[in-house]
């Protein structure tokens, strides 16, 4: 029986675990690269991620392993995994959410929708993949890339010369033309229990999620699950899985990408659901029956609080923004620095997505003041 959780990362997800594990009565046990972490009141041991003795040492004192993010070396996580040690998602599942080409194969593999893509080895292959597909492209780093990083638009590879010279593989994708972003949730335990929340529609600036709207007006709901369960299973996730989907002008999804773990996307579900992504993850995980994924409302928005300068934290002004009916504010516990998530707001609403949109809105407005 798991009693132990323990979490690689002492970021805001790992955070956000702490509660729902207290009401689960799970102890859980956190990782962390730095003392004053946003997860700092579960950190159990201080150092890095990278460094096997210590990532060993950590899942001693634990029942089974997971993440606050994905960038724990697949070479490390199969070592202890050899070693007898629960992870999960295993180093198995993790590959696809490490790597985009990997995944990208692995997607075609199974059957499901992703835009057109290739290799890249050399210049010549991203110039004959440019020619084929209206000389414009998505190119991406197969590793290491997270909100807007590690990608870029190209017309030629001489857009991508910097890239191109480091003689590594790259991915290139058709560039998509989409009319919105939608993001797909569901969470599978060890046991194989499937369970999924509505699919939301993100809205994003700058290469960073600003906005979710619970349920996503129009979207297919039915397609949407169906993509992400045949996911979860294809490629054998254990806990929340995020699938990011680009919905095109005639309705079709494409998977866009994918995390393995609680995702920006599912905030709203600590107000909005039933069971919030943070409780199910950690059910998943402990391989304890999942919870229901039923709206407590019927529409949920959810703004990301991102940094605006060295000093706000936006906790300062919390007087103000709760003065506004219905805001659940939370804090991340962070040093402010301009673009860092910071935190985020959610508003429900049984009026209307625009009503529930215009008094987070009016929250967010106060805490930058």
């Amino acid at each position: 029986m798991i009693k132990t959780v323990g979490v690689i990362g002492g970021g805001q997800l790992a955070r956000m675990m702490i509660a729902p594990a207290t009401a689960l009565g799970l102890e859980i046990k956190v990782l962390a690269e730095a003392e004053n972490s946003s997860a700092k009141l579960a950190a159990s041991m201080i150092g890095h991620y990278r460094d096997y003795a210590t990532v060993a040492a950590f899942a001693r004192t634990v029942d089974v392993i997971t993440f606050d993010h994905e960038h724990v070396p697949l070479e490390i996580l199969e070592r202890l995994e050899s070693d007898g040690v629960k992870v999960q998602p295993c180093s198995s599942a993790l590959e696809f959410a490490q790597n985009k080409l990997h995944m990208r194969r692995k997607l075609s593999e199974l059957g499901l929708p992703v835009p057109d893509w290739a290799e890249v080895h050399s210049a010549a292959d991203l110039d004959e993949f440019l020619q084929t597909h209206g000389g414009v492209a998505v190119l991406k780093t197969p590793t290491g890339g997270y909100d807007g990083k590690g990608v870029r638009i190209v017309r030629s590879s001489a857009d991508a010369l910097d890239w191109l010279e480091l003689g590594k593989v790259l991915l290139v994708e058709e560039k998509v033309d989409f009319v919105r972003e939608l993001a797909q949730l569901s969470a599978r335990n060890i046991n194989g229990e499937w369970q999924a929340w509505p699919v939301v529609q993100t809205v994003q600036a700058d290469g960073v999620c600003s906005e979710v709207l619970s349920p996503a007006p129009k979207a297919d709901q039915a397609r949407a699950a169906e993509i992400a369960k045949a996911i979860a299973e294809g490629l054998g996730v254990t806990g929340v899985l995020a699938v990011e989907l680009f919905e095109t002008v005639d309705g079709s999804l494409l998977v866009n990408e994918l995390a393995m773990r609680p995702h920006n996307s599912g905030h709203f579900s600590i107000e909005g659901s039933t069971t919030s992504q943070f409780e199910q993850h950690l059910r998943a995980v402990a391989n304890l029956p999942l919870g229901e994924t039923s709206a407590l409302s019927k529409f949920a928005v959810m703004l990301n609080l991102l940094g605006v300068d060295e000093k706000n934290t936006f906790v300062e002004h919390y007087t103000e923004g709760l003065k506004i009916l219905g805001v659940h504010l939370h804090s991340y516990g962070k040093q402010a620095r301009a673009g860092r998530k910071m935190g985020h707001i959610t508003v429900l609403s049984d009026v209307s997505m625009d009503e529930a949109r215009q008094r987070a809105l009016e929250a967010k407005r106060a805490l930058h003041a």
